[in-house]
């Protein structure tokens, strides 16, 4: 899927023939649909591919950052670089794989706001984040100020600076959620992108 994966993230699913996609494996056209003899085979699995993917960087960002605070942070960068490749329409045809759409859901209701949540959690524990914050609800505001970033009708990539969007968004809204010393550490943080 490594091939694979990407192809599909720039251009779309519907996008690419079969033709492409088995050449990008290194496949003859015979193997690649013998392989998958139904596009959503492939597409299931490029889904499970990208969730591993995505969890490997999430665990090398955690050995690389210390605090809830700076983790935080660095979760909501990646997903923010990582989407920035991705072609709309390859939201819009996943969706159209009912099986594999399911699985992404289940990976945000299942991984992903649970990791957020217990970033929070960590926080409140080592006084970084104040502890009246609605854990599930800061999460879920969380994801959907991701999702209000990447949404170019909302902002507009060529009429904004992302980077500003971004640091506008999450460095005012986390430091909100900090205590002094967790909104040192996220100024800190900041500083240094």
């Amino acid at each position: 899927m490594e091939t694979i994966l990407p192809l599909l993230r720039q251009q779309g699913i519907r996008a690419l023939s079969d033709e492409q996609l088995a050449t990008a494996k290194s496949l003859s056209l015979a193997e690649f649909r013998q392989q998958y003899p139904d596009r959503a085979i492939l597409v299931h699995e490029a889904v499970l591919a990208d969730i591993e993917r995505q969890k490997q960087e999430h665990a090398r960002l955690f050995a690389e950052y210390e605090t809830p605070v700076e983790r935080l942070y660095a979760l909501i960068a990646f997903g923010m670089r990582d989407m920035e490749g991705v072609a709309p329409q390859y939201i819009a045809d996943l969706q159209e794989y009912p099986e594999a759409w399911a699985v992404a859901m289940d990976h945000l209701a299942t991984y992903s706001a649970p990791q957020t949540q217990q970033l929070l959690n960590e926080g409140i524990r080592q006084r970084l984040f104040r502890s009246d914050i609605n854990i599930q609800l800061v999460s879920k505001i969380l994801l959907e100020q991701v999702n209000m970033l990447l949404n170019p009708q909302v902002f507009p990539p060529d009429r904004y600076n992302m980077a500003e969007v971004f640091r506008s968004i999450f460095l005012y809204y986390v430091r909100g959620l900090c205590t002094e010393e967790g909104a040192r550490i996220a100024a800190n943080h900041f500083a240094k992108l």
